[in-house]
């Protein structure tokens, strides 16, 4: 009885352990929701896409701003955790 007990309590633990080096949700990293020129809430029908990525802006005249120095701005999406939509013609 003792030996049933130590091994059930042995292979719960190991598949405890298992849970601990699972990729989490977490690192899969978020939505973007704001403007990366601006900061406002974004408009999903104005966006540009740039080397494989969409992203989206709060109006027509950030898309503008974002075009003048994309990487920029992409940096700044990335740095803040921010994963971009693949589009398309993503590689």
């Amino acid at each position: 009885m003792k030996r049933l007990l130590i091994v059930l309590v042995l292979a719960l633990g190991l598949m405890l352990s298992g849970f601990a080096f699972a990729p989490e949700a977490a690192d899969a990293g978020k939505a973007q929701t704001n403007c990366p020129v601006m900061g406002g809430k974004i408009d999903r029908t104005v966006f540009a896409d740039y080397q494989g990525k969409r992203v989206y802006f709060c109006c027509t005249g950030c898309v503008e701003d974002f075009r003048k120095d994309p990487d920029k701005y992409i940096r700044k999406l990335e740095s803040e955790g921010v994963e971009l939509e693949k589009t398309s013609d993503a590689k």
